[in-house]
Parts: C-alpha cells; sequence; structure tokens
C-alpha cells in the first residue's frame, strides 16, 4: 500500500472507532471513563484483527481454490491430448519424424503438424483432431498474411521504415522479427478489409486444404471490418480461424515461391513410391513479394520473438503467435527450413499455460534439432552462429510478449485488489454501530443515578 492509502485506513479506523465509542456511551447513557474507554479500544480492534485474519484466510482459501481449479483444467486437457494422440491415424506416416514430434511435445496441450514444403507430403501429425478439425484464432501468425498483402498491393516498401512509437520507427523485417502489432496495423489498415480476404484466400485460408484425412475443418474469415477493428484484425486475427494443416500449407508456400499445395498423407508402399507434389494453386505474387518476407522470418528466429526454435546448423524462417483465444491462452510457431531449400514444414498449436512463453517455437526447435542428421543439408548452414543477444528495443518493438506480460500483470493486480478489498472490509466493524450488541464487561461500577 502507498503512504497515502495508509493514512486514509488510518483515519477510516480512528472514525470507525469513534462511531463505535460514541455508540457504546448512548447505550450506557454516561461518558466513558478512561478505563472503559481503553479497553473498548483493545476490544474494537481485538475483534479487527480477527476479521482481518479471517479474511486473508478465505482470500488465500480462495485463491488455492481457483489454483486447484485451473489445474484440474490443466490436467484434463493434458488428458484430452494424450487421447488423442493414442488414437491418431499413423499408417503411412514416417515414425522417425513422428517420435521426434512426440518428444518435442512431450506431455504438453497442443499439435504439431510436419511436411515437406516442396511436395505437400505429410511426414506426421501429432494429436491429428486438433490439427484437422478444430480452428484456432492465428494470433500474430496472421502477420504473414497482412505482410505478404502489404508487399502485393505495394503498401510496403521493404527499404522504408514506418513510425511505431515516439522512439522507434522500424521495417518490415524487424516488425516481423519483433512481431510489431503497431506496424501491421498499420498497414492492414492501408490494404483494406477486401484485399485482405482476397490474400487470405488465396494462402489457403476459409477453405479445406484437401488433405486425403475425413472430417476436415475449412476455418473461418472474418465478416466486414472497419477502422480499429480491421487494424486489430490485421495484426492479430481477430475473428479468423485456421487449422494448423492450413498454416503448414500456407508457410510451405511462402517457402516455396508461391505454390498452395494439396497436403497429403501416402498411405501405402506404392503411394509412397509414386508420390508426386499435387498443386492446388498458384499463388500470382511476385516474387520479390515472397523473398521480401524472408529476412523476417529470419530474423525472428535469429534474434526476435522466437529465438527458441534457433537451429545452429541451419537457418530456420518462422514466425510466432500468442494471444487469449478460444477462452484462455494461445500459442502458435508456423515455420520452414533450411532456408535456400526446404525440406521441412513445421507448425506446432499450443494451449493454456504450454502457449506461454513462446513454447510452440522450443517445440518446433527441437523437431528441426532432431532430425539435422537427416534433413538438414550442409549447404544451410545457419547464418548466425548464435542466438542474438537480447536487443534493447526487443522490449518496446515485441509488442506480442509486452501484451502478454501486460495480461500477468493485470492479473496479479486484480489479485492484489481482491485481497485488498476483503481485508477493507474487514477492518470495518462486522455489527453496525447502533444495532443491539451486548456492552462490554466494565471494570467499575457505574456512578449511581440521582
Amino acid at each position: 500500500m502507498s503512504a497515502r492509502e495508509v493514512r486514509q485506513q488510518r483515519k477510516q479506523i480512528a472514525r470507525e472507532q469513534s462511531v463505535s465509542l460514541r455508540a457504546l456511551e448512548r447505550r450506557l447513557r454516561r461518558p466513558l471513563t478512561r478505563r472503559e474507554r481503553a479497553a473498548e479500544l483493545r476490544r474494537i480492534e481485538s475483534r479487527r484483527r480477527h476479521a482481518m485474519e479471517a479474511a486473508r484466510r478465505r482470500a488465500e482459501a480462495a485463491r488455492q481454490a481457483a489454483i486447484a481449479r485451473r489445474r484440474a483444467l490443466e490436467k484434463a486437457m493434458r488428458d484430452e491430448v494424450q487421447a488423442l494422440i493414442a488414437r491418431d491415424d499413423t499408417t503411412g506416416e514416417d515414425l522417425e519424424v513422428r517420435r521426434a514430434a512426440i518428444d518435442a511435445l512431450g506431455n504438453h496441450i497442443g499439435t504439431a503438424v510436419v511436411m515437406d514444403p516442396l511436395t505437400g507430403r505429410i511426414y506426421s501429425i501429432v494429436n491429428q483432431e486438433w490439427a484437422l478439425r478444430r480452428g484456432f484464432k492465428p494470433c500474430s501468425t496472421i502477420k504473414l498474411v497482412t505482410g505478404v498483402a502489404g508487399l502485393g498491393e505495394k503498401v510496403i516498401d521493404p527499404a522504408n521504415t514506418a513510425a511505431v512509437s515516439d522512439r522507434y520507427n522500424i521495417d518490415l523485417t524487424d516488425a516481423l522479427a519483433y512481431s510489431n502489432n503497431t506496424y501491421f496495423q498499420q498497414v492492414g489498415g492501408r490494404v483494406g478489409f477486401e484485399k485482405m480476404m482476397s490474400y487470405a484466400r488465396d494462402l489457403g485460408l476459409g477453405e479445406k486444404t484437401g488433405i486425403n484425412a475425413p472430417n476436415e475443418y475449412p476455418g473461418r474469415l472474418p465478416f466486414e471490418k472497419t477502422g480499429f477493428a480491421l487494424n486489430r484484425m490485421s495484426s492479430h486475427g481477430d475473428d479468423f480461424e485456421v487449422t494448423a494443416v492450413q498454416l503448414a500449407t500456407l508457410v510451405s508456400a511462402m517457402g516455396n515461391g508461391g505454390k498452395l499445395l494439396v497436403p497429403r498423407v501416402p498411405r501405402t508402399a506404392e503411394e509412397q513410391a509414386k508420390f508426386k507434389a499435387k498443386v492446388r494453386r498458384q499463388i500470382n505474387l511476385e516474387q520479390g513479394a515472397w523473398r521480401g518476407m524472408v529476412p523476417g522470418m529470419v530474423g525472428a528466429v535469429n534474434y526476435g520473438s522466437g529465438k527458441k526454435a534457433y537451429d545452429p546448423l541451419q537457418t530456420v524462417a518462422g514466425k510466432t503467435g500468442t494471444c487469449i483465444g478460444q477462452g484462455g491462452w494461445l500459442g502458435l510457431f508456423t515455420s520452414y527450413a533450411p532456408l535456400a531449400n526446404p525440406r521441412l514444414a513445421v507448425v506446432v498449436i499450443s494451449r493454456g499455460p504450454d502457449a506461454r512463453k513462446h513454447f510452440p517455437a522450443a517445440v518446433a526447435g527441437r523437431i528441426y534439432r532432431e532430425l539435422n542428421n537427416r534433413f538438414g543439408t550442409p549447404v544451410n548452414l545457419q547464418l548466425a552462429t548464435a542466438p542474438g543477444a537480447e536487443d534493447p528495443r526487443a522490449a518496446e518493438l515485441n509488442e506480442e510478449e509486452k501484451e502478454a506480460a501486460e495480461a500477468d500483470a493485470a492479473e496479479a493486480a486484480a489479485e492484489v485488489t481482491a485481497e485488498e478489498s476483503v481485508a477493507a472490509d474487514a477492518s470495518k466493524p462486522p455489527v453496525p454501530a447502533d444495532s443491539p450488541v451486548r456492552p462490554p464487561i466494565v471494570t467499575e461500577a457505574p456512578a449511581p443515578r440521582n
């Protein structure tokens, strides 16, 4: 509590003591003696302390109950995910890749997709129910769509910077690397809703991918948005719903020069032997637009919000996403590697506590590192010899992490406010001053009446 709040609390206690003493004098119909007054003040203070202690116990019990409920929910979600993974149809999957993906995901709440970005071959989908049949808010991964739209419509010049705060002007590369909301809100507002939806559809959002698996969910596109709602949609993905396999085909198109592929699992030995890429469409966009996105996606992994996906042996291009959606925290990471000749596209989506601190990027990074011997190529050695040191600009530019930190702070402040409110209520006498209460036992006989 601040010094001002302490003073106000002391004044409140003094007022309540005064009211209680006057009420007792009215009931006794005489002034209190000094000894009676001291005894009554001690009784008031004792009652206040006991009430505050009881309030603290109630607040702590409520806090522990909330923690228990949250842990029970998390356990239920983990159990559900493990049960869903156990029911996955692994026919035709690459068992080495699946093992690496399962080990990386561990006992966490999420799903992972690993595919070939040049052919569309699905190596493995861990938790197929979530990856194929459940839609998720894309959070900051929607900035890939916004960036492509901005480059395609000539709204973005990669060589130019834009003001995102009083202190910083940044370009597309740093905006992607640090997942800066302000930059992409400006871009989305200039591109406009209709064009944004056109690029989203071109990149495969809002429609089924055509994967050879049953009951695929097509996702969802937003309805008309203008003004701030349009800007926020362009940075946070509001009212979009995407699947993990949709994000895998989207990021594969960014890595293969604009070919939107049909993802498929070769179920038989013959299908594996004759497997060829099946192109849904060639996205009509200049190659310069795809190349313009690469430095920022590489920057995200080498020094930005996706550093946990860093691989010392190859360059990973990726994009993080963290936000609140579907009633809780969501975390996403969509990526491909190696840079020059992509052989893997990895998408990870997680929920609940596992969505925080860019955990999906860490899962993807472990998958890449586990499979380096097979899919890494010497010609694509990592451009950065180590993940970048913390940039002093990151705290301000990385609005994805800043929003998460602000949400944590708000939650903590709400708990403190609730506890202080309970304590403040407890500091008041539990019985109104004018209520008929038994007066205290006095130590002196009352004065005789005349």
